[in-house]
């Protein structure tokens, strides 16, 4: 029996005003009261100029992980497809609320509704993307006829300076000036909150356009590389990775254990490298026409690697296919918002008026966690 499955509505919810550059440590709070040197740097690079926060301007919290996620699934709702109607829930987050339950059953339990099948990702940009995989294959398979994914994440509670206070403070003893490492702070002014979501179904919009998934591949590279993004995990001396459950109480705070590092010099030899392997991969694999594709979907984690991927797109000879003139990007004001990011793209350009029948969509998904990488192609119809 052949079957085919459909993005037929998408929705997001992102948190209260856009906040600017200038307005960021206001609400993250400042380490140590001091202004954080990486700052300018950072943002001068990734080109953000907006983000949202979960969060008031005074740094108070206004929305779970949880409550975003919810209010992006109620936009998908209308007369045509109810709370009642879905089948599958799955969900993908870096930052849920909590160790347990897992986060698409606290979205479940958010929504209400009745008894379904729940799936939870967790990891981090690509989480989304194994989410909505996830809903894809359901469908494909026949067990289900719809499919709600998601991607989410509030970042923001990680990053409040109160969260540093006790290593700001011992930096301060030991270096006097209370800077905490840069691998800390880089990632206080890349990442953002906000949530959005897919409605998956086995038939086409009946009016309107709908994205047909012609497939979903992402592959893991944690067989040949370290940890390059972490969180509630340190790296000690020697370069072991020691989790927080292995680790005295003392040193989870101490040394900010659960703050999100990221290694970027790793980042920057492998990042772009592995996409790139991968998308030559998938071109001898699937036999896809990269001169169809309408439009590259590419979730940047900063505009900084724009140029790098254009160079390594090049570099494999898709450089007349695949042009910086076809992207698509949202970066510079929504932000970095994770596993959200690909959902958060694809809606605005979906209800941009901008799509046409027979279209094709490259979702370009990379994750520096562990290194994963993810690529989507879609097609209007």
């Amino acid at each position: 029996m052949n079957r085919s499955v459909y993005i037929t509505k998408l929705a997001s919810f992102l948190p209260n005003d856009p906040v600017s550059n200038d307005e960021m440590e206001n609400i993250l709070g400042k380490i140590n009261n001091q202004a954080s040197k990486a700052k300018p740097l950072i943002l001068r690079n990734n080109q953000i100029k907006t983000r949202y926060y979960a969060s008031d301007k005074e740094g108070n919290p206004t929305h779970t992980n949880t409550e975003l996620t919810k209010l992006a699934v109620e936009k998908l709702f209308d007369k045509n497809f109810r709370l009642e109607d879905i089948e599958v829930l799955s969900c993908g987050t870096t930052t849920p609320d909590q160790l347990l339950p897992a986060h698409a059953a606290m979205v479940h339990g958010a929504l209400g509704g009745r008894a379904v099948e729940i799936n939870s990702t967790t990891g981090a940009c690509s989480a989304g993307i194994q989410a909505l995989k996830f809903g894809f294959l359901s469908i494909l398979s026949g067990t289900a006829s719809n499919a709600v994914c998601t991607g989410s994440e509030r970042f923001s509670i990680w990053m409040l300076a109160k969260y540093f206070k006790e290593e700001g403070a011992k930096v301060a003893q030991l270096e006097g000036d209370g800077i905490i490492a840069f691998e800390k702070d880089f990632l206080r002014f890349m990442l953002s909150d906000g949530a959005s979501a897919a409605l998956l179904q086995d038939m086409p919009n009946p009016t309107g356009l709908s994205l047909k998934i012609e497939w979903v591949e992402q592959r893991s590279f944690a067989h040949e590389l370290p940890a390059c993004m972490y969180a509630g995990a340190i790296k000690d001396a020697s370069g072991e990775f020691i989790g927080w459950s292995d680790l005295d109480q003392d040193i989870w705070t101490g040394e900010s254990v659960f703050a999100i590092k990221q290694d970027t010099k790793l980042l920057g030899d492998f990042i772009v490298k592995k996409g790139g392997e991968l998308l030559k991969s998938l071109l001898e694999s699937k036999k896809f026409d990269p001169g169809r594709i309408t439009y590259l979907l590419p979730h940047l984690s900063s505009q900084y690697f724009a140029s790098r991927i254009e160079k390594e797109i090049n570099a494999i000879g898709l450089g007349d296919d695949l042009p910086s003139s076809k992207w698509f990007t949202n970066l510079s004001w929504v932000g970095n918002v994770g596993a959200a990011s690909p959902y958060l793209m694809l809606d605005e350009l979906f209800n941009s008026g901008k799509l046409k029948k027979d279209d094709q969509l490259l979702l370009m998904i990379p994750e520096s966690a562990r290194f994963n990488y993810a690529y989507v192609l879609l097609t209007v119809v």
